[in-house]
């Protein structure tokens, strides 16, 4: 026992160089100089007069000292499990073996995991994300397909502190949906999610077909990053075709079940965006303006693509050969993603939301790319 304690302490001031180099990362002292810079212009005379100004720096005054904190606490938390671990074994402590190792254990995956943080690096990687599911062709059985992947993302969200919202649902004829918006708030919440655009392909018994055949379904996952609202996005009346229908809700949520929601489809694009999850008309036409106002956005910063049918983004088939990942419940159990190769074989976990390890080995695949 004496022996582990002496291999985890070993390991554990190992890793105070590696956090060392994930502070420089981190850019923890300029971070710093950040703070100071931004909360010195909140005591300039107007600054609360310009509200939409304030708020960004707020935010951003925020963001940095939540990445400094966060950051300090792991170097003490790794300097106590040291100082743990040394009197442990001066002691010969061996009731305080599994403390330590899994001090070692949490304090490596935490710093595994803001080292993926400092790959995030993209323009609107600290976004918002709007994420959309689609069905493929296949009726039910790939409505519910969607609505599986739907459950899926919002587990990931809600496991690690996003606010998911349901921002849009339309049923399907028998089960599952035709499709459906949430959007996913949070710090780097585009960042992460970004990985997971694209189609989704599933193999398992039907639960639908009494023969009890093998399936395979197909639905695809978009993911955007929301914008701020821009003035340079103009949205003029005659392009846009706006319909109002009743509520309907994931899984029986408490959704205003009137005909306050509202479905916007831009003509020129053929953009469709909805929203149901406020209380009136034009609370939820407002919202649903700016996720229209994001989704043209995005076609602005991808202006130079000459057809509209490019610029709409991933258009490729929901179908055989163009998915990124595959979801095999039978005959075997796993999840491949066919661009990096990462699988996992508890495909339970992966429905639940555990994807780290998909979104992790794709942020380091488009980094190696990039360098």
């Amino acid at each position: 026992m004496i022996i582990a304690l002496e291999e985890a302490k070993y390991k554990l001031i190992a890793l105070r160089e590696t956090l060392e180099e994930l502070g420089s990362a981190l850019r923890i002292d300029e971070q710093k100089a950040k703070i100071e810079e931004l909360e010195a212009t909140t005591f300039a005379a107007d600054f609360w007069s310009d509200t939409a100004n304030s708020t960004k720096v707020l935010q951003a005054i925020k963001q940095a000292k939540d990445c400094v904190e966060s950051y300090e606490n792991l170097v003490s938390r790794l300097e106590d499990a040291i100082t743990l671990a040394e009197m442990a074994i001066e002691e010969n402590d061996e009731s305080s073996v599994d403390e330590v190792l899994s001090e070692l254990e949490a304090i490596e995956t935490e710093a595994e995991q803001k080292r993926l943080e400092t790959l995030l690096s993209g323009e609107y990687d600290k976004n918002n994300a709007i994420v959309s599911f689609h069905p493929g062709a296949g009726g039910t059985e790939a409505q519910d397909w969607a609505s599986m992947l739907y459950r899926l993302y919002t587990r990931w969200g809600e496991r690690h502190g996003f606010k998911v919202q349901l921002m849009d649902w339309l049923d399907g004829e028998e089960a599952g949906l035709k499709s459906a918006t949430i959007r996913v708030e949070g710090l780097n919440a585009y960042g992460y999610l970004q990985s997971e655009n694209g189609v989704h392909r599933l193999v398992r018994i039907s639960p639908f077909d009494a023969s009890g055949r093998r399936q395979t379904s197909f639905a695809s996952v978009e993911v955007m990053p929301e914008f701020e609202d821009d003035d340079s996005i103009e949205i003029r009346d005659e392009d846009i075709e706006i319909t109002a229908h009743r509520s309907s809700g994931a899984g029986g949520q408490h959704i205003n079940k009137t005909d306050s929601a509202i479905r916007i489809v831009h003509l020129p694009t053929g953009i469709v965006v909805g929203c149901q999850t406020e209380r009136s008309q034009l609370q939820n036409k407002e919202t649903a303006l700016h996720m229209l106002r994001s989704r043209l956005m995005e076609i602005k910063l991808r202006e130079k693509l000459a057809r509209i049918e490019d610029i709409q983004g991933v258009k490729t088939n929901i179908e055989w050969g163009s998915q990124i990942r595959s979801y095999v419940f039978m005959p075997y159990t796993l999840v491949k993603d066919t661009r990096t190769g990462f699988e996992n074989g508890n495909i339970t976990a992966v429905m639940d939301g555990d994807i780290d390890g998909f979104i992790n080995a794709y942020l380091k695949m488009i980094t190696a790319q990039k360098n």
